[in-house]
């Protein structure tokens, strides 16, 4: 008797799924009938199951590809069990032939109702039975390989996602501060600008900068420095927290923010926000000659777009940028457009 096996490769990744034929039967002499024809059949695993408390058990266990069940057994109701076979969801696919020694049409006709693929008057012939078998056999094989095939084609799409996300986070976002990077950053302008213009609504940008950050490096180091950023970064985009709001690293130890729908009074208020949370921070910076500990200079800029580039806000900004250091650093400064 043939014990079921782990399927070899096909040579293109999948399994190669042997016939297992299952034979759910109490009458012994039938199962070695069955045996018998198919027992010449090198190709074919015969599996005899004479329990049919045990047929569903069985099937899970040995993973058959065509069940042989008798219809008629003491204390059991064959179409009860293919029924059974059928509200499982492991098993309920696999091809089923009902054996039976009745060829009534009706008989017949229960047993296809109830789940059967095929019908057999036993003891079949075994020219026939194998070929039936096979057949059976082959096309649930067909399927599991298709849905291996399926499985194995929506594991690529996904690694492949996953890839594509890679890539675009690669492309569009700092790997230091996890910030948009400044390629993102221009895109998302020009989106923002032309949105802002169509409903004429205001825009803001805001232009930081780490006051002294290359004496800060000099000091401490640049691993702290690198830490610096982040932790700056990361009080940014706390603060920009609306959906639309978009913080990214500009360049060095400059941040830039877009800020859609928002007036200079709003910028202004954010703004102020950022620079007393990272003065919170309190990180020691003897070289700064402004404050004991790391500061940032914003400038902020707000226009209701019309037909200038959107460089014309990143300029402004800067100026008030520039402005907020000229005039002492750890400030913020607005420039209305």
């Amino acid at each position: 008797m043939a014990e079921a096996i782990e399927a070899p490769n096909d040579g293109q990744g999948f399994p190669r799924y042997p016939i297992i034929v299952m034979l759910v039967d109490d009458q012994s002499f039938v199962a070695e009938a069955i045996r018998q024809q198919l027992e010449g059949d090198r190709e074919i695993n015969f599996h005899y199951c004479s329990n049919p408390d045990q047929a569903i058990p069985t099937a899970l266990e040995i993973r058959p590809t065509v069940i042989l069940l008798d219809l008629m057994m003491p204390d059991v109701d064959g179409l009860a069990l293919l029924r059974y076979f059928r509200a499982n969801p492991q098993i309920r696919d696999v091809p089923v032939i009902v054996l039976s020694s009745r060829g009534e049409a009706t008989v017949k006709a229960d047993a296809f109702d109830a789940g059967a693929n095929d019908y057999l008057i036993k003891l079949p012939d075994r020219i026939e039975m194998v070929a039936r078998i096979r057949y059976h056999s082959n096309a649930y094989i067909m399927k599991l390989q298709r849905d291996e095939a399926y499985r194995a084609l929506r594991e690529s799409q996904k690694k492949l996602a996953e890839t594509n996300l890679e890539l675009l986070r690669l492309v569009n976002f700092d790997g230091l501060t996890g910030l948009a990077n400044r390629r993102h950053f221009d895109e998302s302008l020009h989106i923002e600008w032309k949105r802002a213009a169509r409903n004429n609504l205001p825009l803001s940008v805001m232009m930081l900068d780490i006051d002294y950050f290359k004496l800060y490096n000099d000091t401490y180091g640049h691993l702290k420095g690198d830490e610096v950023l982040r932790k700056v970064a990361a009080i940014i985009q706390k603060s920009a927290m609306r959906p639309a709001d978009q913080a990214s690293r500009y360049g060095g130890e400059e941040f830039v923010v877009i800020l859609p729908e928002t007036p200079a009074s709003g910028a202004s208020l954010l703004a102020e926000e950022i620079r007393q949370n990272v003065e919170a921070l309190n990180i020691p910076h003897q070289g700064s000659d402004i404050a004991p500990c790391m500061t940032i200079s914003i400038g902020v800029a707000s226009v209701v777009p019309t037909g200038d580039a959107p460089l014309t806000l990143v300029n402004l900004a800067d100026a008030a940028l520039y402005q907020a250091k000229e005039g002492g650093r750890n400030r913020v400064v607005v420039s209305e457009g």
